[in-house]
């Protein structure tokens, strides 16, 4: 198989982390997600603290690992926050087949040769059943997590590349969750990977 990378930007709660996993599972290749924003604190000497505070966004509680943007602090850090998380995607995507989640991976990345984007979504109420199945989250704090944390993503998306993160005219797959579940939805994906790169 040529090498390749794909990277899936996703909506809040349409279980886009999990099928990202279980693709590389299912493809045998690297996994990156949170790693790369510790490695880039690693690199620049900034405590793994400040800098996923750096990566905060306007949704707080449990779950902010999970959001974006750069929503507070030095410019001049988040800029050089970003620019460290760019310059490890790239040497990632030119080291050997990975997926990517987030990060402006897609922007990033976009003239290497064997690219696939991937937007994952789902309708609302899929999205807040997931939240509260998975994440555990009470009904009334899951309907404004997908608020915020999708308007964080965007933010940051239109922030670094200048298009929001569900665009189809940046991306190559846009596909609903729920329509097939994790296991299926990432089994689908992992195949189209294998036809145009196998």
């Amino acid at each position: 198989m040529e090498k390749f990378v794909v990277v899936i930007n996703r909506q809040f709660g349409s279980m886009g982390r999990p099928i990202a996993k279980k693709m590389a599972e299912q493809l045998n290749v690297d996994f990156y997600d949170r790693d790369i924003i510790e490695l880039a604190a690693k690199k620049i000497d900034m405590p793994l603290k400040e800098a996923s505070d750096l990566e905060e966004s306007a949704a707080k509680g449990a779950f902010w690992q999970m959001c974006f943007p750069l929503g507070f602090g030095s410019d001049d850090k988040k800029l050089k926050l970003f620019e460290e998380q760019r310059q490890i995607i790239i040497n990632l995507g030119d080291a050997k087949s990975s997926i990517i989640v987030g990060r402006c991976s897609d922007y990033i990345l976009r003239q290497h040769k064997n690219l696939i984007r991937i937007f994952i979504y789902a309708p609302e109420e899929a999205r807040v059943l997931n939240c509260v199945n998975y994440l555990h989250m009470e009904e009334k704090e899951a309907r404004k997590m997908i608020k915020d944390v999708d308007k964080a993503r965007d933010a940051y998306q239109l922030q670094y590349a200048n298009y929001k993160q569900g665009d189809f005219h940046y991306n190559d797959i846009i596909i609903d969750s729920s329509f097939l579940g994790v296991c299926e939805t990432a089994k689908f994906l992992s195949n189209l990977v294998i036809a145009k790169f196998g």
